[in-house]
């Protein structure tokens, strides 16, 4: 299932102490050394074998369609009645990130959050009337889809100290054809890439005391950045906890983001959540027929949770390169890893044994941070402002385009190489851009060697 580059193991084993080492090995233990296009779709080193079949089927129920019940599939129906997706793979094309649709094209791996002012059920975003919490652009038959949504770009230009030009890519959403009447009143809209699914079930095992103890949200020591935990709700415990996934830490677990995505994105229903994503007003949507009750039981929601959980992180490369090496002091110079926190250590009893007791490399805190005025999208979810982000890992970030064939970055992909997505930094993010901002042309390249390796 998985490449292993041997001599590098072997030296990995005989030289644990030495930190590039630790360092090469992202994933801790989990780590695999692939570089190729399946960079992203490997499980875990350290899997056992006997653990290994919950992952295949976990990873056939995320790459294989879905279809429209009544079907003699009955395992695999269910689909909609409206919905974003046939498939996990869909948005996550061989586990990787998603990006906005070019000139002509539909959104594939990209969706648009919805919801109006005010707060909904259990402190979180307020449902758009008929339209729901997320616009569902496909159904199926008999049943109408609920818009098209449109993104379209203007050009903004920059420069940097040494004079050098940058343009970067202002987007604008529209939703055309809404099928349930006019679109409400203060909608706000929040575009969405599908992120690369590595690590998952390692970012969720890190302790929450160790997360918190990260958190400023005061800036009581003065360094400008006051991150901040989301406290979201936790289906299945009934009660708030923390948040660690989604673009705005909106999701306490990799269990509940699967359940959540099986449910909107491609509307198949689950013990997590029972009820069809039929928003109040859709009359056709609650008149379809079903795939059962639930669509997906819970063996098989479990195995598709292992896997997404089980899936590894690729070793950072070019360790000895002398331009990444630089890239790295100027990372650290411009205090990028007040955020994208290099270390982090999973707890030793994590229940995912495959995760446990960990020293892994993700380049993130998992707290909310305040981007500016540039990047929000002005939608709170839960304890998040509509300017607030939650940090993402840098791990993989250099295989991306090796991977899934583009460079686009941020939540909604309007960055269109890792420095874009710097110079869009603002708010808490803004000291570092305003750093990278005066670097020469030498130095911008070698903090895009250090990124790249990563």
């Amino acid at each position: 299932m998985h490449r292993v580059a041997l001599p590098f193991l072997a030296l990995a084993l005989a030289c644990e102490e030495t930190s590039d080492v630790d360092v090469a090995l992202a994933g801790g233990d989990t780590t695999v050394f692939d570089s190729t296009g399946n960079a992203f779709a490997l499980s875990a080193r350290n899997m056992s074998f006997d653990r290994r079949q919950h992952f295949v089927v976990g990873n056939s129920f995320f790459n294989k369609n879905w279809v429209a019940a009544p079907s003699s599939t009955a395992s695999r129906d269910g689909l909609g009645p409206t919905f974003n997706a046939r498939s996990c793979s869909t948005c996550h094309r061989k586990d990787g990130r998603g990006r906005p649709p070019g000139p002509g094209e539909e959104f594939t791996s990209m969706l648009l959050r919805l919801s109006l002012p005010g707060v909904g059920a259990h402190g979180g975003p307020l449902a758009a009337g008929p339209y729901g919490d997320q616009l569902q652009p496909q159904a199926i038959a008999e049943v109408p889809a609920e818009g098209t949504p449109r993104v379209r770009y203007v050009e903004r230009a920059g420069q940097f100290a040494d004079g050098t030009t940058y343009s970067l890519r202002v987007p604008n959403y529209t939703i055309e054809s809404p099928s349930l009447g006019p679109l409400p009143a203060g909608l706000l809209i929040s575009p969405r890439v599908a992120p690369a699914m590595i690590g998952m079930g390692l970012l969720a095992a890190i302790p929450e005391a160790d997360l918190l103890a990260r958190a400023d949200p005061d800036d009581d020591d003065g360094d400008g950045i006051s991150g901040r935990p989301n406290r979201v709700w936790d289906a299945a415990a009934g009660e708030p906890a923390l948040g660690r996934f989604g673009w705005k830490a909106n999701q306490p677990s990799v269990r509940q983001q699967t359940a959540g995505a099986f449910l909107g994105d491609m509307g198949i229903s689950s013990s997590l959540f029972t009820d069809q994503n039929c928003p109040e007003g859709q009359a056709a949507c609650a008149a379809a027929p079903t795939g059962g009750a639930p669509e997906i039981d819970d063996d098989l929601l479990a195995d598709v949770v292992f896997y997404s959980s089980t899936l590894a992180v690729p070793a950072r490369r070019d360790l000895g390169d002398p331009a990444a090496k630089r890239g790295e002091q100027q990372f650290l110079a411009a205090g990028c890893d007040a955020c994208h926190t290099p270390r982090q250590r999973t707890a030793a009893d994590d229940p995912l044994i495959e995760a446990a007791g960990q020293t892994i490399f993700p380049y993130t805190d998992l707290l909310l941070h305040d981007m500016g005025p540039e990047l929000a999208d002005g939608r709170p979810d839960y304890e998040a402002s509509g300017s607030e982000w939650r940090t993402p890992p840098l791990w993989g970030i250099g295989l991306i385009e090796t991977v899934n064939g583009h460079s686009d970055l941020l939540h909604d992909g309007r960055a269109r190489s890792r420095m874009e997505a710097v110079l869009w930094h603002g708010g808490e993010g803004q000291a570092a851009r305003d750093a990278v901002l005066t670097l020469s042309a030498d130095e911008r390249a070698d903090l895009d060697a250090f990124l790249r390796s990563l």
